[in-house]
């Protein structure tokens, strides 16, 4: 029997079973991560891919290393923007590294997103992805002594756990502080959810461009949304039926804007001719809403790509360290000076 598969086809798995000595099974396990076996059978395995030219270079280095070359990232809701923007930059970290991702959905949810993470672990990546999410810090840090984690919105700086947060408080400050300088002086605002941090430091934001500019926080003028368009539009609507006066809206991120535009334009109501509005994000949409929405920038694909690098040096031993763009204002054309 040939030691090698003919020229007439690459490499298959029972080539390489057949060269290694080992059954289909035995390399197939080695590959996805899973198999306990002797150093012998690994070596034999691996020295057969080598010979065979049966997966990269980068995959028989990274099994020879005991790792799957695999990486977990968890998100909170896939058919947002906000995340797609993030994973464009995770997968440009991943580009020529030989690792490939399995993506998994938390949805905001403390123990849908463990049970993922375990998940993950189960099925041997190198390391986790934990964008957002509703897990405490200490449960993060658990999960850490399993495989490393790098998460964004919190602040962690562990040997196997890191954490990039931005400054949302500041960056609802620049949104409100820009309306106050228009002249604005009634400015509501839709938050996100409650218990959420980054909707408590953006809601912090915002009082203090207010009290900065010796305005009254009026509460009748903050309503609570939950960061999709449906509670943008509804939170606009709960305004307008309690009668409330206001010539500017800010909302606690873009798609809040986008719901909260929509309810505006079917009241009649012009922006900004008649009432300013600001979101927060800078979703690729928000430069073509009508009119182009002025908004926070978030520097969404910077931080997958940064968060993937840190990850990977993380993985290698390495010491890992990243810094996130700052956040910007960004003035298009749902702003004026008020009238």
């Amino acid at each position: 029997m040939a030691d090698h598969p003919s020229p007439a086809g690459p490499s298959t798995l029972m080539d390489v079973a057949r060269q290694a000595g080992v059954s289909p099974s035995t390399v197939s396990r080695i590959l996805n991560g899973t198999a306990k076996v002797s150093d012998d059978k690994r070596e034999a395995v691996l020295a057969a891919i080598a010979k065979m030219n049966f997966a990269p270079n980068q995959m028989a280095q990274g099994l020879k290393k005991g790792r799957s070359l695999t990486i977990g990232i968890v998100v909170q809701d896939i058919s947002s923007p906000f995340f797609d923007e993030t994973l464009r930059g995770v997968d440009d970290g991943l580009k020529g590294t030989g690792y490939a991702s399995v993506i998994v959905s938390g949805h905001w949810n403390a123990d849908e997103e463990a049970e993922r993470i375990r998940l993950l672990l189960a099925r041997k990546v190198d390391g986790i992805i934990l964008l957002s999410g509703r897990i405490s810090d200490e449960t993060v840090l658990g999960f850490s002594s399993q495989r490393p984690i790098v998460s964004t919105g919190r602040a962690l700086q562990t040997r196997t756990a890191l954490g990039f947060k931005i400054n949302n408080e500041y960056g609802a400050y620049l949104a409100v502080r820009h309306l106050i300088e228009l002249g604005h002086r009634r400015i509501a605002f839709i938050s996100g959810p409650a218990n959420n941090m980054d909707a408590d430091e953006r809601l912090a934001g915002y009082r203090r461009a207010l009290e900065e500019a010796n305005i009254d926080a009026d509460p009748h003028l903050i309503v609570e949304g939950n960061y999709h368009e449906a509670s943008g539009m509804m939170a606009m609507n709960r305004l307008f039926d309690t009668h409330q006066q206001f010539t500017a809206v800010f909302a606690a991120n873009d798609l809040s804007a986008y719901g909260a535009r929509l309810a505006l334009y079917r009241k009649g109501i012009r922006v900004p001719d008649d009432i300013s509005l600001v979101g927060f994000d800078d979703l690729p949409g928000s430069s073509y809403t009508t009119p182009p929405l002025t908004t926070i920038r978030q520097p969404l694909y910077d931080i997958g790509r940064i968060a993937t690098h840190a990850l990977l040096r993380v993985i290698n031993g390495e010491d890992a360290q990243g810094e996130i763009p700052p956040l910007e204002l960004i003035v298009r054309e749902t702003t004026r000076r008020v009238r």
